[in-house]
C-alpha cells in the first residue's frame, strides 16, 4: 500500500496538471511535489524520447535492472513499453533471465554485455573495466554516456517506487503470468 497519497489531475493546480498526462502511479504519488516530479520527468523525457541510444537496447537495460532488484512495477512497466512500443522480443526478455541466473543465451555480445553492465551497476556501482572497453568500441560516446544514465536513473526509480511502496496497475501485472520475476 503506498505510503503517500494518489493525486488525481483535478487536484493539481492548472500549471501543474500536465504532470499527469499519463496517470500512472508512479507520476501520481511525485506529483505530492510538483517540482521533483517536474525534474524527475525532465530526465525520464530525455531518456525515451531525445537519447539516440537503440530504444530496443535502452529497454532491455531498463528491464534487467527492474528483474535483477525484483522491482515488480519497474519491470512490468517496461517488459509491455518494450514489447509494444520498442522492439524487445520475447526471446529478448527470457534472455535477460537467463543471463541473470549465469546461464547463456543466443543474444549477441553487445546485448549480453549491456545486461552484464547494468548488473554490475546494480550490485556493484559500475561497469567493470572489461565491459566498459567493449561498450567504447561498439557505441558512440554519446550512447555510452546515455546508456550509463539510463541505467543509473532507473536504479533511482526502482528504490523511488519501493520507498514509496507504489502500487503496481493491474493491467501492468498481467506480464508476470509469462514473464515471472524470480523469488
Amino acid at each position: 500500500m503506498a505510503r503517500l497519497p494518489y493525486i488525481n489531475i483535478d487536484q493539481l493546480i492548472e500549471n501543474d496538471r500536465d504532470l499527469l498526462k499519463r496517470s500512472i502511479n508512479l507520476f501520481r504519488q511525485l506529483v505530492n511535489s510538483p517540482d521533483g516530479a517536474r525534474a524527475f520527468g525532465t530526465v525520464a523525457d530525455f531518456i525515451r524520447h531525445k537519447s539516440t541510444l537503440d530504444a530496443r537496447l535502452r529497454e532491455m537495460a531498463i528491464i534487467q535492472v527492474g528483474y535483477l532488484t525484483k522491482s515488480e512495477y519497474e519491470y512490468t512497466h517496461h517488459v509491455r513499453l518494450g514489447t509494444e512500443q520498442f522492439g524487445v522480443t520475447e526471446d529478448d526478455i527470457n534472455a535477460i533471465t537467463l543471463e541473470t541466473n549465469g546461464k547463456k543465451s543466443c543474444l549477441p555480445k553487445l546485448e549480453k554485455t549491456i545486461l552484464r553492465s547494468a548488473r554490475d551497476m546494480v550490485t556493484n556501482l559500475k561497469i567493470t573495466d572489461i565491459d566498459f572497453d567493449f561498450l567504447k568500441v561498439s557505441l558512440s560516446n554519446e550512447h555510452l554516456v546515455d546508456l550509463v544514465l539510463t541505467i543509473a536513473f532507473y536504479c533511482a526509480v526502482v528504490r523511488v517506487l519501493a520507498t514509496l511502496e507504489i502500487d503496481n496497475e493491474p493491467h501492468y501485472k498481467e506480464a508476470l503470468e509469462k514473464f515471472p520475476l524470480p523469488n
